[in-house]
């Protein structure tokens, strides 16, 4: 790959290719050419939209891109665009995905000679209602990565920085009663492309909305900033607006600012002169701002033309009184600590990549707040500008991020080191950070790039109420330039603190920041300085939602609330970065990720991380974050309620509390039966507070075979901007009867049972029953109830699952190196017992190992076949030899036949859980099809088990099949456990091998498994793997699993939310 090292053509505004020169987008120094100072966003009176179909050319290199002349227009192919849009996705190159490597090489400001060219055409005309008297200017919100500017084939100007805003005045070149036409050519290469490598897809384009924008041209508004502060109690208010004049005479200037009721609060006139207006104002006692109420005012200003009566421009703002500061080390908004129950966003759409429509913004905003997150990180560039008017409505903190990041240099430093990936973190930032800033971050040559980011961040969105943090932007490692932006975004808006991560110790940021510690050095982290800290610390990103997690949610939340200095973080990421792949000589569509399209390098599926799908619908691991961000916490002393508010400022006058009572059976297929409900207005619980509410009583027994729970919903009592009335924003389960010890034992009858015996096998028949125990394998091969067959593959000893994301990082290569996927019987000796009148007894005793290694299990299997046709099957494993740490889980796995079609159980419901992600679902008695208990993760992978099970129901269509529990054994007894099992049409092997859902071909019949222990999921994807208390530990093990036939009494239906209520 050759390097553009020299210029472009003259017509490209570059400079002229000699040995001397760079081209522009070559040019580290040459951040725009003639492109307007940045200012808040903000649409004037009169504007057009240029959104739609493009005219567009490709070119494999700037060299070989149409000369911007009629002739070269006229000479070059061209097909047609939509904008906003990636060219990549329109059928031009391929999407790129790399996660921290750079997919060029790395010789800054030096980019490919192989630097593909997209050059947009379209015409547009000046509507004849505007006056000629306007100065008349283009902006385009994002185009990546770089691009030149011409108007009616003059060139305007040259910009760099894709996620930020670039806008020109094209009044010279304009024809104001004729056609005009546009040529905007865009390189998919530039040298910022090196401080634009944010782990997700390399595309191209003008992704962000265009206009043609109408000021005028003599006397006009260029700007303004509003600022609040409170006083001394957090009371009163002030607000203070620089209003930024462009002015060659004076002008009257009118300030109307009003209520969310639209009542005017203000109405002012001033006359003004000179560049810049500052005009302040107090409020007594005003409503302020915060997530939890997000009080909104209308500041409206207007300029106006004294000498002749003419309204010149308006411009409505909404904004919000508060204010941000760190005070007692710790982060405050309006004089309180906040804590951050937040996440980290991208732009992505599945289709459009970048080019997000807002109302798919909207609906991720939405979807935030009904899962009870209210904060946002704008990860890692400043976002689509509508999207802060919509945190301002509906309340989101907002942490705003600087266009930056240069990850790729770690690459560049650790290759030739081979510094390996496992080794300690902070290692390898010794051994590499220092060097890798050296390439930008350090480098003088870079500082006004670098400066340019934060100056576009912060002058676009300044005027957001839910902006409360600036970022120096991500993963860039530390230098002087960032001490600049630092100085800068101080120096402008002292009113808000800075973050960086990077700056380890916190010399140019407000907070120390950190990513993914384990719950230990969290611990250390908050607890270094003891109570007396200068600086809070939040986590920029945690619990990392690859795949089948996060897990250990809960404990980190804990954590948060345990210690002061730390005010919570943000999940990565809010969704799966996917891009809907129709492949059309397979025939098959999916989401695809890095490699798919050809793509080299690429960083795999490091992309498909998310707590939403692709769809950006949520993924099991949001509902699970939705539970442990609850903003209402619920506990039981007796029979009082004790209710405590977390939220940080809201009063819970907005909520109301629904409970039950309910029995549930461990009778297989029972349903729940309601003992009781009623209902609690919680009134006005403060912020921490906890009051008392007592239940009401309630007849009913308990028995040793139900267990009886109350369930606790705390719902929306009115509508608001993000929810219904109704929607539930907290929940929580007590057991109210005492747990005690159930002991479970074959049913039997006054029938007898026959054994046969050859050499492979035990045959045991009764009355509308056969049973075939394998002596060889020493396998439950075959069980036949009145005539049907149930087992269709042989019920045998398993530890092994499909490797989540999280297992592939730690503990997977180390399960396989150990064998566990490829476990072998051999049976040392088998008998028979019939001595018993109530059942026949066989027993199995094996050694189940993997090949290579000399270790394994020596197990005892026993078996027990009542003349009911019930059969309990207990097992004695011991690890014998160097066995591993630890194991995914251990059960019993199998295969049913085809015509069990639906499943019922008593546990936790009626979605999937884990060891350490199963607080979202509730205890409760569940039905589901089958083929719904599967959880399609775009990258399959272990899923759909349920924990906490009593019993599980297996049915055909006619309410026939088998009931299954599980069991300890103690001496002669069976005393029932709790266990996980699931169902579904794919076993380990299935998942494992499929890159894809589309690749996964459904067994007919059902895969089950019964898991005595299985292991939780935790972060290990890039964080924590699974804490040592969700660990499966390789020891002793006893358990068992008890068999009925089942003919179910009466329909089970699925358990929805709020059915009961």
């Amino acid at each position: 790959m050759r390097l553009a090292r020299d210029a472009e053509r003259v017509d490209s505004g570059a400079a002229t290719a000699t040995s001397h020169t760079r081209a522009d987008y070559c040019n580290e120094q040459l951040v725009h050419r003639n492109r307007l100072p940045a200012r808040s966003f903000f649409l004037p009176d009169n504007y057009v939209l240029l959104n739609g179909l493009w005219k567009f050319n490709y070119a494999a290199t700037p060299l070989h891109a149409p000369q911007i002349s009629a002739a070269g227009l006229q000479a070059a192919e061209w097909s047609e665009i939509e904008v906003p849009g990636h060219w990549q996705l329109q059928g031009h190159g391929i999407p790129q995905y790399t996660n921290v490597k750079y997919p060029f090489p790395v010789v800054p400001p030096f980019v490919p000679t192989e630097n593909p060219t997209g050059t947009y055409r379209r015409s547009f005309n000046v509507p004849n209602a505007w006056s000629n008297d306007t100065q008349l200017r283009l902006r385009f919100d994002g185009v990546d990565s770089a691009f030149h500017l011409f108007v009616n084939e003059q060139e305007i100007g040259y910009s760099k920085g894709s996620r930020n805003p670039a806008e020109f005045d094209i009044s010279a070149v304009i024809k104001r009663s004729a056609e005009n036409e546009v040529v905007v050519r865009v390189y998919r290469w530039s040298d910022g492309s090196y401080i634009e490598d944010q782990d997700q897809w390399w595309l191209s384009g003008i992704f962000r909305d265009v206009h043609l924008l109408a000021f005028p041209a003599v006397n006009r508004i260029e700007d303004y900033f509003i600022k609040t502060t409170l006083d001394e109690y957090y009371e009163d208010a002030t607000l203070r607006l620089t209003v930024k004049l462009s002015l060659e005479r004076s002008c009257g200037l009118d300030i109307r600012i009003s209520n969310e009721e639209e009542d005017e609060l203000v109405q002012e006139s001033h006359q003004v002169s000179g560049s810049d207006f500052h005009w302040e104002d107090f409020f007594e006692e005003v409503e302020l701002w915060t997530a939890e109420s997000p009080c909104l005012f209308t500041l409206k200003i207007t300029l106006r033309d004294t000498e002749v009566g003419k309204e010149l421009q308006t411009i409505t703002q909404r904004f919000g009184f508060r204010q941000v500061e760190v005070k007692e080390g710790n982060l405050m908004v309006n004089g309180r600590a906040i804590l951050l129950k937040g996440v980290n966003r991208h732009d992505h759409h599945p289709l459009f990549g970048r080019a997000v429509p807002l109302s798919f913004i909207k609906q991720d905003l939405l979807l935030m707040k009904q899962h009870n997150i209210n904060a946002l990180r704008c990860s890692h560039y400043p976002s689509h500008p509508r999207l802060y008017d919509l945190c301002d409505e509906i309340g989101l903190w907002v942490l705003d991020e600087a266009d930056l990041e240069c990850h790729g240099f770690y690459e560049a430093i650790a290759r030739p080191l081979d510094i390996p990936e496992d080794m300690d973190y902070d290692k390898r930032k010794a051994l590499t950070f220092a060097q890798a800033a050296k390439f930008t971050s350090d480098n003088p040559s870079w500082r006004e790039a670098y400066i340019d980011r934060m100056k576009q961040l912060v002058e676009r969105d300044k005027n957001h109420p839910s902006v409360i943090i600036w970022s120096l932007g991500n993963e860039a490692f530390y230098g002087d330039n960032h001490r600049a932006m630092y100085d800068f975004a101080k120096a402008y808006d002292p009113s808000r603190p800075v973050h960086y991560e990077g700056d380890t110790k916190a010399l140019s940021a407000d907070m120390f920041s950190y990513m993914y510690p384990n719950l230990t050095q969290l611990k250390e982290y908050a607890m270094s300085e003891g109570d007396n800290f200068l600086k809070p610390i939040i986590l920029c990103e945690y619990g990392h939602a690859m795949g089948n997690g996060p897990g250990a949610l809960e404990e980190y939340q804990e954590v948060f609330r345990n210690h002061r200095r730390l005010q919570g973080g943000f999940v990565w990421e809010w969704a799966n970065h996917g891009l809907w792949k129709c492949d059309k000589a397979s025939g098959k569509s999916y989401y695809a990720y890095g490699g798919d399209f050809g793509d080299v390098p690429n960083d795999g599926s490091f992309v498909i991380d998310g707590l939403c799908f692709s769809n950006h619908t949520p993924t099991p691991g949001l509902e699970e974050l939705k539970k442990v961000f609850e903003p209402v916490h619920v506990e039981l002393e007796g029979h009082i309620l004790l209710i405590t508010n977390r939220y940080d400022f809201a009063e819970t006058r907005h909520l109301v509390v629904f409970w039950k009572i309910s029995q549930l059976s461990y009778s297989p297929g029972a349903q729940e039966v309601l003992l009781n409900s009623s209902w609690i207005s919680l009134q006005d619980i403060q912020p921490s507070e906890t009051r008392r509410f007592p239940l009401s009583r309630f007849r009913g027994s308990y028995g040793s075979t139900l267990e009886c729970w109350l369930t606790v919903s705390v719902r929306l009592n009115e509508f608001t901007p993000w929810a219904e009335a109704g929607h539930e924003v907290a929940w929580s389960q007590h057991r109210l009867d005492s747990a005690s010890d159930i002991y479970l034992e074959l049913d039997a009858s006054n029938s007898s049972c026959t054994v046969t015996e050859s050499d492979l096998s035990y045959v045991i028949d009764g009355q509308d029953f056969s049973v075939e125990i394998d002596k060889v394998f020493g396998s439950f091969s075959r069980w036949t109830i009145k005539g049907n067959d149930i087992l269709t593959a042989p019920l045998r000893l398993s530890a092994w699952r499909a490797a989540t994301d999280n297992d592939g990082a730690h503990d997977a290569q180390q399960w396989q190196r150990w064998g566990l996927d490829v476990l072998e019987t051999q049976i040392r000796s088998t008998s028979v017992d019939t001595t018993n009148s109530d059942y026949v007894q066989v027993t199995m005793e094996s050694y189940i190992s993997p090949p290579i290694l000399a270790w394994g299990f020596n197990t005892t299997t026993t078996y027990r076949i009542a003349s009911t046709g019930s059969i309990s099957i207990s097992i004695h494993a011991q690890p014998m030899g160097a066995a591993p740490n630890t194991l995914p889980r251990i059960g019993l796995e199998g295969r049913i036949s085809k015509r069990i079609s639906e499943a019922s159980w008593f546990g936790r419901g009626p979605g999937e859980s884990y060891a350490d992600k199963k607080a979202s679902q509730k205890i409760g008695i569940y039905a589901r099809h089958i083929t719904d208990m599967h959880t399609t993760y775009e990258i399959p992978q272990e899923n759909g088990s349920r924990a906490d099970t009593r019993w599980v129901c297996l049915t055909d269509g006619q309410g026939a099949g088998i009931a299954a529990k599980m069991y300890v054994p103690e001496d002669d007894k069976s005393k029932m456990a709790l266990f996980h099992f699931s169902t579904q049409h794919y076993d380990a092997a299935d998942l494992q091998k499929a890159a894809h859902p589309c690749d996964l071909v459904a067994r007919e019949d059902v895969v089950v498994r019964f898991d005595a222990e299985h292991a939780g999921v935790g972060t290990g994807a890039c964080g924590p793997r699974i804490l040592e208390e969700y660990e499966v530990s390789c020891g002793e093990k006893r358990f068992g699993l008890m068999l009925e036939p089942y003919q179910q009494r009466f329909r089970a239906s699925v358990q929805r939310e709020g059915s009961l209520w």
